[in-house]
């Protein structure tokens, strides 16, 4: 193997191997609680890997919350496996990892807090549209957290051609005349909210289509009056979705929630263990914006195989359809997808 470094690939278990990589800084429903407290997190990530991709995997948790400690840690490790899985790393620092890993490494890299919950929200939306009889292009859009989740599902939007996207954070619409944004939100202001609205959920959600949730904060009962008819709510937060499920139901004729006690559940796992697997089987270096459009199609069209309704928009989390369909359309984008 030190003549010819590619046997590693076919004699080793590196090629087929996903690192999953936290600083245990924004685990779902518990937030920042520190590398040792969120590996079982990543153990169970680790799980899910095997069971619906047949991926091995191994779960690293990093005692540091530098951006550099951490992109030369995963360097340095880098020989020893063939992905890097992403996992609860709180925004803004989130973003500059991924970046950095994906151009300084030759292998997949992905951030599954974000990427994965874009993937899965856009294929619910796909069907979604269906459902209420609606263009998915032509959707007003309102989504509440510009985090990590938030600002995947925006960018996932806007290349699948949605194109009235307004984007909120906890001060409330993103626009340029805010002064307190950072460059990543000011960077949004500029591609989203083409009408100009300013103010806070109300004033966003006068006249949308689609309501998505990825913050947290409660929505009052009385701003979904300002809803279009038929809309849809995609209430994710969890624990605690944004809106209850049967509060927003008086308004929405489809309802989404990250849970897994109500219908229609916008789960990751629909997603990542296919895109590695797919991206693994290729030989992809990168998984690009492409191939996770490929994945949410493939998401949404076995729902839509089965029979779509207001109940049924997304396939469980438990299908063990998804993985391989999900693998098979990302490897065959992967090849005619141009890095970058």
């Amino acid at each position: 193997m030190a003549a010819d470094p590619g046997v590693a690939k076919t004699h080793t278990w590196a090629g087929r191997l996903v690192a999953v990589i936290s600083d245990g800084s924004a685990v779902l429903g518990l937030g920042d609680i520190g590398p040792a407290a969120s590996l079982p997190v990543m153990e169970g990530k680790a799980a899910l890997f095997k069971t619906f991709a047949d991926l091995d995997s191994i779960p690293l948790v990093l005692d540091t919350q530098d951006v550099e400690e951490i992109v030369r840690t995963v360097k340095l490790l880098r020989p020893s496996f063939g992905a890097v899985n992403l996992e609860d790393i709180a925004a803004p620092r989130c973003f500059e990892i991924e970046q950095r890993l994906i151009e300084e490494l030759d292998i997949p890299v992905m951030h599954d807090d974000q990427h994965g919950t874009a993937v899965v929200a856009l294929a619910a939306l796909i069907n979604a549209a269906k459902v209420v009889e609606k263009d998915i292009d032509a959707l007003k859009v309102v989504i509440a957290g510009a985090g990590a989740a938030g600002i995947a599902i925006t960018e996932i939007l806007l290349a699948e051609g949605v194109q009235d996207v307004v984007l909120m954070d906890s001060q409330g619409i993103i626009s340029p005349d805010r002064e307190d944004l950072n460059a990543i939100k000011a960077g949004y202001a500029a591609r989203t909210n083409a009408r100009g609205l300013v103010g806070g959920p109300k004033e966003a959600l006068k006249g949308a289509d689609v309501f998505i949730g990825v913050s947290g904060g409660k929505i009052p009962e009385e701003y979904l009056t300002e809803l279009a008819s038929d809309a849809v709510v995609f209430a994710l937060a969890n624990p605690d979705p944004e809106i209850v499920p049967e509060v927003a139901a008086r308004y929405a004729t489809v309802v989404a929630t990250g849970r897994s006690d109500f219908p229609n559940q916008i789960n990751n796992v629909l997603a990542f263990p296919g895109i590695f697997r797919g991206a693994l089987d290729s030989g992809a270096t990168r998984i690009t914006a492409a191939m996770k459009l490929e994945a949410a199609k493939a998401i949404a069209a076995i729902a839509e195989k089965d029979g779509l309704t207001a109940g049924y928009i997304v396939p469980s989390a438990l299908d063990p359809r998804v993985a391989p369909a999900v693998a098979e359309a990302v490897a065959a984008c992967a090849p005619a997808t141009p890095v970058g």
